[in-house]
């Protein structure tokens, strides 16, 4: 049985989407809630929890994976100022969907990635 997530279904067009992307291996399209003016999720069509499942025949996928965010970022005219890529791995990092995807946002200046706080 396939396992399906929320993504799967933008994957078969079940939910509807603003997909920029779409070949045998990812899925990319516009975030809803945007947390930058560029704001892309770059999926797996492939159902991968977390970056912890991967193993080597998921190489190519996930290669693919960066190859696009170039691409994507190239189009939206953010390539040249610079973008950050973002995937998040289990519930401490903020991963919410357990199916690999990949943020790629940009459009204005990030600023640092993590807001970092003194020990107490």
């Amino acid at each position: 049985m396939r396992e399906e997530t929320i993504f799967s279904k933008i994957i078969s067009h079940e939910i509807q989407a603003d997909i920029l992307y779409q070949d045998d291996l990812v899925t990319a399209f516009r975030e809803i809630s945007p947390q930058a003016p560029s704001h892309i999720l770059i999926i797996t069509n492939q159902v991968i929890r977390t970056i912890n499942d991967v193993t080597i025949e998921h190489e190519a996928t996930l290669g693919r994976m960066i190859i696009s965010a170039s691409k994507i970022a190239l189009q939206e005219g953010i390539a040249q100022d610079g973008y950050r890529l973002i995937i998040n791995c289990n519930s401490n990092a903020g991963q919410e969907i357990y199916h690999i995807h990949m943020h790629l946002l940009g459009g204005r200046a990030l600023g640092p990635l993590l807001a970092l706080q003194e020990k107490q």
